[in-house]
Order: C-alpha cells, then sequence, then structure tokens
C-alpha cells in the first residue's frame, strides 16, 4: 500500500508541474470564443465549434493557416488576445520542457535513476581507469552497459560512453533493483576487495539467481566460498581485465583458459616441425595429429608471423612452430610419423 500512494503521488506531482501552461490555455480558449461571437457577423463561419477549435490551435501557435480569421476589428483584437495567450503558453511549456530535460540530466549524472533495461551487462564497482577500459571493450562488442557504483562516486564518471549510472550501497536489494539487474544477462562484481565481492555477491544471488556472474577475486582461494552461494559463479584473476571482459562476453571461457594453463589437463604446447617433411597443410596437420595423438592446433610461426587459428589450406613451410594442445608434449619423431602416415 505505501508502494502504491507513492506511485501515485509521483505521478500527481508530474501532472501538477504541467498545470499551469494547461490552465492558461484553458481560460483563454473559454474567455476567447463567447467574446469573438460577440465581435463577428452572425453566421460566421470562424465561430462554429467545429472551426473555433481548429482557428484557436493554429493561432495560438502562431502558424496561421488563413483558413479561418476575424472579419471585423473586434475580432481581430479578440485574436491578438489569441496570439499573445498562445505566446504565453508555449513559453510556459518550453520552460517546463527545459526544466524536466535538466532535471533528467542531473538525475542521470547523480545515479538517482531506475534503468529499465533487459538483457544487458551491470559492472557493480569503479575503479578509475580499469573500469572505463573494461566498458569500452563491452562497448565494442555492442553490448548495453549499466554501470552501479557506491556512493562516494558523486557524479557519472564515465557519461561519454553513454551508458546509465545507478548509485548506491551494492549491498543493497533496492540499489541493484534500479539497476535492473534481477533483467540482467550478465554481472560483474569488481568489487574493493575480496571480502566486499561476497558480501555483493549473496545479495546479487538473491535478487537474480540465474544471472551469469563474474567475480575478479584478488587470492582465487575465495572461489570455494563464491561457490557456496551459487556453483555457477564464474571467478576470474582481479589483474587480467581482458579475461574478465571475455568471460561476460562469452561464458565459460575463462574456466578453459584456467583448464589449459592447470597441470595435469589437456596443455598447450609447442613444437618444431621436422624440416624432412617440407612444405605442410595446417589441415594436414589438423588431421593427422588429432588422429593420432589427440592434439588440436591453435597457431603457427611462420615467415616470422604468429597464425591464430590458421585456415586449413595454410601451407607450413619446413622449420615453422605449431602451438597445440595435448594430453602430453609430442616429440619431433611423433609428429614426423604422424604426417608420413
Amino acid at each position: 500500500m505505501p508502494f502504491l500512494l507513492s506511485r501515485l503521488l509521483a505521478r500527481l506531482s508530474v501532472l501538477t508541474k504541467w498545470a499551469t501552461p494547461m490552465a492558461v490555455v484553458v481560460f483563454v480558449f473559454v474567455t476567447s470564443w463567447p467574446l469573438m461571437v460577440l465581435a463577428e457577423p452572425a453566421g460566421s463561419a470562424l465561430v462554429e465549434p467545429g472551426n473555433y477549435w481548429w482557428y484557436f490551435v493554429v493561432t495560438a501557435a502562431t502558424v496561421g493557416y488563413g483558413d479561418f480569421f476575424p472579419e471585423t476589428g473586434l475580432g481581430h483584437v479578440v485574436g491578438s488576445y489569441v496570439i499573445i495567450g498562445g505566446i504565453a503558453t508555449l513559453t510556459t511549456v518550453f520552460t517546463k520542457l527545459a526544466s524536466v530535460i535538466e532535471q533528467a540530466k542531473g538525475l542521470r549524472m547523480q545515479g538517482a535513476i531506475d534503468v529499465t533495461a533487459s538483457d544487458h551487462v551491470v559492472v557493480l564497482g569503479y575503479v578509475p581507469g580499469r573500469t572505463e577500459r573494461i566498458v569500452g571493450q563491452l562497448l565494442t562488442d555492442d553490448c548495453t552497459v549499466v554501470l552501479c557504483a557506491w556512493d562516494d562516486v558523486g557524479t557519472h564518471p564515465m557519461p561519454e560512453h553513454g551508458i546509465d549510472f545507478v548509485r548506491g550501497d551494492l549491498t543493497e536489494e533496492e540499489t541493484l533493483r534500479r539497476a535492473a539487474v534481477p533483467a540482467a544477462a550478465t554481472v560483474l562484481i569488481d568489487a574493493r576487495d575480496d571480502n566486499e565481492a561476497l558480501a555483493i555477491a549473496v545479495t546479487v544471488h538473491h535478487v537474480n539467481p540465474d544471472v551469469h556472474l563474474v567475480v575478479p577475486l584478488r587470492d582465487m582461494d575465495r572461489a570455494t566460498l563464491l561457490r557456496r552461494i551459487n556453483e555457477n559463479i564464474r571467478c576470474v584473476q582481479w589483474h587480467t581485465p581482458r579475461m574478465i571482459t571475455e568471460e561476460l562476453t562469452t561464458p565459460g571461457i575463462a574456466e578453459v583458459y584456467a583448464e589449459l594453463m592447470t597441470f595435469g589437463g589437456a596443455n598447450t604446447y609447442s613444437m618444431r616441425l621436422p624440416g624432412a617433411l617440407g612444405p605442410v597443410l595446417v589441415e594436414r596437420c589438423q588431421i593427422a595429429l588429432g588422429r593420432e595423438h589427440g592434439a588440436i592446433v591453435l597457431a603457427a610461426r611462420t615467415d616470422g608471423r604468429l597464425l591464430v587459428n590458421p585456415p586449413w589450406q595454410t601451407e607450413l613451410p619446413a622449420g615453422s612452430v605449431l602451438y597445440y594442445v595435448s594430453p602430453r608434449p609430442l616429440t619431433a619423431a611423433q609428429v614426423e610419423q604422424a604426417l608420413r602416415t
């Protein structure tokens, strides 16, 4: 009930802001019509109900199409009254519009707005320089981004990016709802320390338990605590902004990177193609090494260039370096035998 009353009062306050121009235009219309009836000769088309409202609108707006106009001198006086009343009304309306626009801009700069976006990315926390870099990378991927920061960030720190800004206590449900976290596709908790990240994660999970939640950590051992909240929370190293943005836009990729860098998993290796093989197609390497050793070629270095995910029809000269994923490193003999088979 209090919520409904507050919404009703908010709507009434909006209406009262426009009460003055509405009152002016109604007063001028109600008083000018009888005066025009008295001023114009009997049978004048101007004062007919179906015509006068149109004459009043175009005259008050200072457009004046000329299809209807007063014929008598007194009628001209009444018409002047309509013009002056219209100018006064338009001036009041434009003043109110400028005030509303300025107020809306002020609310946006102060982070006092309620965001209405959906399927967007919410960045919780602000670190000068770092956050601009992360947001810039997200915007290049055509993401809709909302920045939500603590109260100590007084004004919108990056209005030039064209993103919405919300300010408040990041551990409060109300603040997250104002940032439209319940409708978000992805949330990044870029907190000031790991304890704060844990507290914010609890609130985010309460507001939207199904959101793709990414949490950069200084101490990756804290990931165990976060997964007690939700096992699908993705934890990444705080000092790797690029990996953070990749995890935000490509869910699960951070886990792939972590697995590639973990000893005992599918690791990444490099090796030089034996000179005795001569030129070899990437297609031949992918098929032969994949079939024989379960290896996948990620990149190749040839003629001083690094080719990531090279096209299969690329010819690799003898001595080129292969970078590949495999359960174990391959010897030159194993590679030569696989490619000769």
